[in-house]
């Protein structure tokens, strides 16, 4: 009898228990293991993984063979064997060794949390400059671990879809793996150039840009749909959103802005995807304000939010102008177990599916970015400073008297902080 579409789709698809080790110093971090293992949940389904089942063990230091105790290996192999899993996917990364241990003695695919994420991206990155960098983040993951032949390589180099740089790259020396390292790069470093001049086109144009950063499904695509009506994917899951959009958005006083969406964040995020994601993510530096999305309904709210601020210090970004969105606040319950802030001039509490609220944004983001609007008398002559005022906002009036020109400035407070000093002995007293 010929098989059903589903039966076949299911048979393909990997069965996986999920491990996590609980040591005193994850115990110390801000990492909450039991929130981080739900979160693998998420990440192993976003994958497309069958989870099966969860196993943890609390342990005072890591087995460098083994990574868990050899009893909870030889438990796991028994647990494997009775649900008919496939897969163990573990919340922590593995070394090259372990994997290849684990893997000898469980006869299944070990894959880590890292190497689960990069997989997710790998399905995700649809742009040239997306899928160089998912290639560079995992060649740069998998090069100090290419130890070991046959199935443990391609294991360790396929994902849990075999999917990414695949097995016939990684099959080859480490020389070869370093000199495509080194191409990307080069690839990368291309893109960054022609990323570079249009951030300057803008700036020369006076184009103000606003970052959406946040924590992973906390909101950002569906705020940057409902805001600008921009045709982009939205999806209550993980990293729906991998590659940068930008769409303009008008403010209330009719000035547009640029506004981008960028990859969520994640607590353990790789670090070798961070390194390769710099270039995406250093459109959140070059931002004049950036809206912080937080998801209001998540329990683990205020620790979301503590892992984006980091990541922002990381990349150099935690001084610049900021407005926090407490989003998804109809998703909250009424019960008072999660006190929201209340909105002020640097907070907003809000729902994207609410026009109101969108509205409220549009005008916070206008009087965040917007300065008092000034006077300024210039000698006709002086061209260097009629330019310059042009730069620090937008001119909403101007007028030749003789030899002098009269200008009306809405500045723009962030570049008025800068280059306004240049400009203060020339506004009008009245």
């Amino acid at each position: 009898m010929r098989q059903s579409t589903y039966e076949t789709d299911r048979d393909m698809q990997d069965r996986a228990i999920l491990v996590s080790l609980i040591t005193p110093d994850i115990k110390r971090s801000s990492v909450d293991p039991e929130h981080s293992l739900e979160e693998l949940v998420n990440l192993a389904e976003t994958a497309g993984v069958e989870v099966l089942s969860m196993m943890t063990q609390q342990k005072e230091a890591r087995d460098t063979k083994w990574f868990i105790g050899k009893g909870k290996v030889e438990e796991l192999r028994a647990a494997a064997e009775e649900l008919g899993a496939t897969t163990a996917i573990f919340d922590q990364e593995l070394s090259g060794a372990q994997v290849r241990n684990l893997e000898a003695a469980l006869n299944m695919k070990i894959i880590d949390r890292t190497q689960l994420i990069l997989d997710i991206f790998a399905q995700r990155a649809k742009t040239r400059e997306g899928i160089i960098q998912v290639e560079l983040a995992q060649l740069s993951y998998l090069l100090p671990r290419l130890s070991g032949h046959g199935k443990n390589l391609s294991r360790l180099g396929g994902g849990i879809g075999t999917r990414g740089p695949g097995e016939s790259k990684l099959e080859t020396d480490r020389r070869h793996i370093r000199g495509r390292i080194s191409d990307l790069k080069s690839q990368l470093d291309e893109v960054v150039r022609h990323r570079n001049l249009h951030r300057e086109r803008r700036r020369k144009a006076g184009v103000q840009q606003v970052a959406l950063v946040g924590y992973t499904n906390a909101g950002k695509s569906t705020l940057l749909r409902e805001m600008t009506k921009a045709d982009v994917y939205v999806e209550n899951q993980l990293f729906a959103t991998l590659d940068p959009t930008s769409r303009n958005l008008e403010l209330p006083s009719g000035k547009e802005i640029v506004l981008t969406d960028t990859v969520g964040f994640i607590q353990n995020l790789p670090h070798d995807l961070i390194a390769a994601f710099r270039a995406t993510l250093e459109e959140v530096c070059e931002a004049d304000l950036v809206l912080h999305v937080v998801d209001s309904a998540s329990p683990m709210r205020e620790e979301q939010k503590a892992v984006v601020e980091r990541i922002l210090g990381e990349l150099g970004a935690a001084g610049k102008p900021q407005i926090t969105i407490y989003n998804k606040i109809d998703l909250c319950r009424q019960d008072g177990s999660l006190l929201i802030p209340a909105s002020n001039e640097n907070t907003l509490v809000m729902s994207a599916y609410c026009a109101d609220d969108l509205l409220k944004l549009r005008q916070l983001i206008q009087d965040k970015m917007t300065g008092d609007t000034r006077t300024f008398i210039f000698p006709a002559e002086r061209g260097d400073l009629i330019a310059l005022a042009y730069r620090t906002g937008e001119v909403t009036d101007q007028e030749v008297d003789g030899d002098t020109l009269k200008m009306t400035v809405e500045l723009n407070k962030q570049d008025y902080e800068v280059h306004g000093y240049k400009l203060e002995s020339y506004i009008e007293h009245q």
